[in-house]
C-alpha cells in the first residue's frame, strides 16, 4: 500500500527526525557558557602546575648547592638557565621549567657564612609572565608565590 502523502489525498503529517535549529542553538549556548567558565580555571591550574615545577627544581638546586658546599667549601653560581647544567655539577633545568622561567643562582662568597640566592623569573610572552619572581635563599627563606 502506498504511503500517505500529498498525492494520496490523506492529511496525515509525517514526523520529521532530527533537531530543530532552535534546539541546536540552545546546545551551542550552553557549551559556550561552560567553556567560558572552565577555560580560566584550566588556565589557572596550568600556571600553578608550571610554578610547582619551577619550585621543585629550585628546591633540587638548593639541595645540590648544599652538597657542593659540603664537598668543596663553596657554592656555585650560574648566571642563567643554560649555565645550570654545565656549571660545577648543578642539575640541568627540565623542559617544563625552561619554557616558562629563567633561573639563575647568585652567590655571595664574601659573606660569613657564604650564601646563595636562586631566582626564577617568568619569561615574557608566556602564560607565567604575570606570575612574579620566585626566590629561594640559602637559609631557606622563600619569596614570591610559594
Amino acid at each position: 500500500m502506498p504511503e500517505a502523502g500529498f498525492w494520496s489525498g490523506e492529511t496525515t503529517v509525517r514526523r520529521q527526525k532530527g533537531f530543530t535549529l532552535m534546539e541546536l542553538m540552545i546546545v551551542v549556548v550552553i557549551i559556550g557558557i561552560l567553556a567560558a567558565i572552565a577555560y580560566p580555571s584550566y588556565r589557572n591550574q596550568v600556571v600553578k602546575g608550571n610554578r610547582a615545577a619551577a619550585q621543585s627544581y629550585m628546591m633540587s638546586l638548593a639541595g645540590r648547592e648544599e652538597q657542593i658546599m659540603l664537598d668543596n667549601r663553596g657554592y656555585v653560581a650560574a648566571a642563567n638557565t643554560a649555565a645550570l647544567g654545565t656549571t660545577g655539577g648543578l642539575i640541568a633545568a627540565p623542559n617544563e621549567v625552561t619554557k616558562f622561567y629563567d633561573v639563575k643562582i647568585d652567590v655571595n662568597s664574601a659573606a660569613t657564612p657564604p650564601t646563595f640566592l636562586i631566582t626564577a623569573t617568568p619569561k615574557t610572552g608566556t602564560m607565567q609572565a604575570s606570575d612574579g619572581n620566585l626566590t629561594l635563599k640559602s637559609d631557606g627563606t622563600k619569596s614570591g608565590k610559594w
